[in-house]
């Protein structure tokens, strides 16, 4: 299969979009909000009632011991606190509801033009008092180089479960930086997801390559009262600080594909991350 977006070689190179961002039709100045951002924010998605849910299923799972012996489960470095739980579709029964649900997984299939399926799904809490951030990336480059995500036809929804202020670790995205395909410098280590979901490494952008980004598309930080959600694009470039506030920021993260994009082998690296992290069953979500 031919490689339309080259990364992980000798230097970075910069590969504009072959793909559409919208694959069905754009027929909502929401859809077209996405197709120019790259990211679409919504201002309650899920009720206060439904926080409160997915909120004690979210506070039961990171403090059963089970779930937390978990290879799913990716502990902090420095305060030995559970950080993500991955696949928590298949995990939670609670959280499988919320993949089904139509105001969920209906944009993913209106974005995408297609049935969808679930390439990841997790949990991300990021507690107060130094919870570590997310550094610049690309969900696409990592998923094409070491999962096998062939085209740019995957859209990520972040549902807030607690607030996101301007001060505790939030969302920033750079608007319109899915144009453009930064492909990374360097190779691939064997088992790089051990240490990546802990502290980003290979798939980093350089700093000169972030300026220019940020420099031609500026930064958006995203705020929001739990039940909030950003839905954003596989290649928008984005990453989140460290929380050094008293306040948690905790949300669910679903990543849907297209089920006429699914996986192949990596395209830049020497085997596949576990199925946990880059699913390999491609039933559509129903």
């Amino acid at each position: 299969m031919q490689d339309l977006y080259p990364t992980r070689g000798a230097s970075e190179v910069v590969t504009p979009r072959q793909d559409p961002v919208v694959w069905g039709p754009v027929s909502s100045p929401e859809l077209a909000s996405f197709e120019r951002d790259g990211f679409l924010a919504v201002d309650q998605l899920i009720t206060d009632d439904e926080v409160a849910v997915y909120r004690a299923e979210l506070d039961r799972l990171v403090t059963d011991p089970a779930v937390r012996a978990d290879e799913r489960s990716i502990i902090e470095p420095k305060s030995q606190d559970v950080r993500s739980v991955f696949e928590v579709h298949r995990i939670s029964e609670v959280f499988a509801r919320l993949v089904r649900d139509e105001r969920v997984v209906g944009r993913a299939r209106e974005i995408l033009g297609s049935d969808v399926y679930v390439h990841q799904s997790r949990i991300n809490v990021k507690p107060g008092f130094g919870a570590s951030g997310f550094y610049w990336h690309s969900d696409f480059e990592t998923w094409h180089a070491e999962d096998g995500l062939p085209r740019m036809r995957t859209v990520s929804v972040s549902i807030a479960l607690t607030e996101n202020l301007d001060t505790n670790g939030g969302l920033m995205i750079m608007p319109g930086s899915h144009t453009s395909f930064l492909g990374c410098a360097g190779e691939t280590p064997k088992d790089n997801y051990k240490k990546s979901l802990q502290m980003q490494d290979a798939g980093t952008p350089s700093d000169e390559a972030l300026t220019k980004f940020a420099d031609a598309h500026g930064i958006r930080l995203f705020t929001g009262r739990a039940g909030s959600a950003t839905w954003f694009d596989c290649n928008a470039m984005h990453g989140s600080g460290d929380n050094i506030t008293p306040y948690p920021r905790s949300n669910v993260f679903i990543v849907f594909n297209s089920v006429e994009n699914t996986a192949v082998e990596p395209f830049a690296a020497p085997v596949r991350r576990p199925e946990f992290i880059g699913a390999r069953d491609f039933t559509p979500v129903r």
